[in-house]
């Protein structure tokens, strides 16, 4: 079971990367100096104070960046390596120090946490892409306010709750996950059959 909420608190930050990609290394930071987990030897420097001041500032100015309008889409650009940089080396960290994962060769451990980790980060993060997208093209990017709080409380909830109870976050954000996907689904069509009406009226007119 100790391995199995070791993977889960993996994955489940890594793929919070995809929507802040500096919240769950933060909290990672924060549980780490508290004793409350313990990361791989060659992390080691989340324990220190300077690490988490550094992640604060930068969880502080990622999440503001976001509620400046089209900006917010020009970040998403630089955000989706980012994210996937981020999700790996937070599952590594955490995988690293699993006796299971750790004995074998660390190519094997890299490419578990690449995958899980930086797979899962890339999954949410093109996800969220996709939403703000939407939202931009529906409102002009000005719903987007409410898409980039949406997130910012998300990431802060479930990097929380990943720490504290793994297999609950696993199980919350998968349902989370299919939810945003059915909601796209949706207003995509409303966004697309939108922009055929208005084509359509502009040729009728010409």
């Amino acid at each position: 079971m100790e391995l199995l909420t070791a993977i889960l608190l993996g994955v489940v930050l890594s793929a919070i990367c995809g929507m802040r990609v500096f919240v769950p290394p933060l909290f990672l930071s924060i549980a780490v100096q508290f004793g409350i987990l313990d990361v791989a030897e060659s992390f080691a420097w989340l324990s220190r104070p300077e690490a988490t001041v550094a992640l604060g500032v930068a969880t502080f100015l990622e999440v503001s960046a976001y509620y400046v309008p089209w900006l917010d889409n020009f970040l998403d650009a630089l955000a989706t390596p980012l994210a996937i940089i981020a999700g790996t080396l937070v599952s590594a960290s955490l995988f690293f120090d699993i006796p299971l994962i750790a004995d074998q060769s660390p190519t094997v451990g890299w490419v578990l946490a690449a995958v899980a980790g930086g797979g899962t980060a890339a999954l949410i993060q093109l996800l969220t892409v996709a939403v703000r997208a939407v939202s931009t093209g529906l409102t002009g990017g000005f719903g987007n306010f409410i898409v980039a709080t949406f997130e910012a409380i998300a990431a802060l909830f479930f990097a929380l709750l990943a720490i504290v109870l793994p297999v609950v976050a696993t199980t919350l954000l998968i349902a989370l996950a299919i939810m945003l996907a059915v909601l796209l689904q949706r207003n995509y069509r409303r966004f697309r059959n939108r922009n055929k009406d208005a084509s359509k009226a502009g040729a009728e007119s010409a």
